[in-house]
């Protein structure tokens, strides 16, 4: 079959056209960034995602859209948010509707919940707290209605946080504080229930509903999690560093992100602090009922993170990338804090 990848630069688009190369498929790439290690039996496609003539010619002789373009968090894009993550997705609906591909495939996100009610279940209400999920969230159901309106397939994959080999983002700064021994926080006490998701046990789920041709929403998360606090107090004791898990005051420390991303001078955005403070994690029975069985807890997904980025950070600072999840973050104002005994 003849895929479509767009957004297949970055740290899921990236993972989605290898995983499929490897099992014998056509990829081709559309995106802004080529990868430089991205394999010569990958066609890529130099297209803004909002490029209309240029999506719909990407789109010929395509069997499957695999949709991964968006702006993350990190961006803090503001109105670019709608402009990419609504509009951009609407246009490869369309195009591929207009391409008449075989099904297609939205990477969507776990923020288009908010704060929900856990476990989140194909019932939870979708209701986001912040201007990032709100636009997945419109990103999501322009897709649906154009694709239930042409009885095009749709299969919509909502993952929670990715971990595994690669990852940097905010998690980058994480393990630098840890590495280096110093302090790191929570909001609050951090004994709320937390769950991640491994890169490759995503890609499992990602493929296995794909395989079945089973149109639908699957979320996306490991179904062996502790809290937050003991996530991050295992991954420190792997790293067998000094550091110590701090709790931070709610109320004051999310008034005082907020101020400073208001101000540009801290690197975390909404969806980080009006939300990890709260439980959050989905129900993952739909998915092992379809015989998914993720193979890494919380601790196996950070201890691997943690020591692909010891072993990687030279490289991965060095590195020219236009993808937000595969590239250092700087700190900011959050050196403060680190400095803080």
């Amino acid at each position: 079959m003849r895929h479509l990848v767009t957004g297949g630069s970055g740290f899921l688009g990236n993972l989605i056209a290898r995983r499929l190369l490897a099992q014998g498929e056509t990829v081709r790439i559309l995106d802004i960034w080529k990868d430089p290690s991205l394999p010569d039996d990958i066609e890529f496609l130099h297209c803004d995602i909002r490029n209309r003539d240029g999506v719909l010619r990407a789109m010929a002789g395509i069997d499957v859209v695999h949709h991964n373009v968006a702006l993350v968090p990190l961006t803090k894009s503001g109105n670019l948010f709608s402009d990419v993550n609504v509009v951009g997705s609407q246009i490869a609906a369309e195009s591929a509707v207009e391409a008449r591909v075989g099904a297609f495939v939205h990477m969507s996100s776990s923020a288009v919940f908010g704060t929900p009610r856990c476990p989140i279940t194909d019932a939870t209400p979708r209701n986001p707290v912040e201007v990032y999920g709100r636009a997945k969230l419109a990103g999501e159901r322009a897709v649906q209605a154009i694709c239930e309106k042409h009885d095009l397939p749709l299969i919509i994959i909502r993952p929670r946080t990715i971990l595994g080999s690669g990852r940097l983002g905010i998690f980058q700064i994480l393990f630098d504080w840890i590495r280096s021994g110093h302090n790191v926080y929570v909001i609050g006490k951090g004994d709320q229930p937390f769950q991640f998701v491994h890169a490759h046990d995503l890609m499992d789920a990602y493929m296995l509903a794909l395989a079945r041709q089973a149109p639908g929403a699957y979320n996306v998360g490991t179904n062996r999690f502790g809290t937050l606090r003991e996530s991050l107090t295992n991954v420190v004791k792997h790293a067998g560093t000094a550091s110590k898990v701090r709790s931070l005051p709610v109320g004051v420390t999310i008034l005082a992100l907020s101020v400073l991303d208001r101000l540009g001078l801290s690197p975390l955005a909404p969806w980080h602090y009006l939300t990890y403070h709260k439980p959050f994690y989905f129900d993952t029975a739909p998915l092992e009922a379809m015989g998914w069985n993720p193979k890494y807890s919380n601790d196996e997904m950070f201890a691997e993170t943690y020591d692909w980025f010891v072993a990687n950070d030279q490289k991965s600072t060095a590195a020219k990338t236009a993808s937000a999840h595969r590239r250092p973050v700087r700190e900011g104002i959050l050196w403060l804090l680190k400095r803080l005994p």
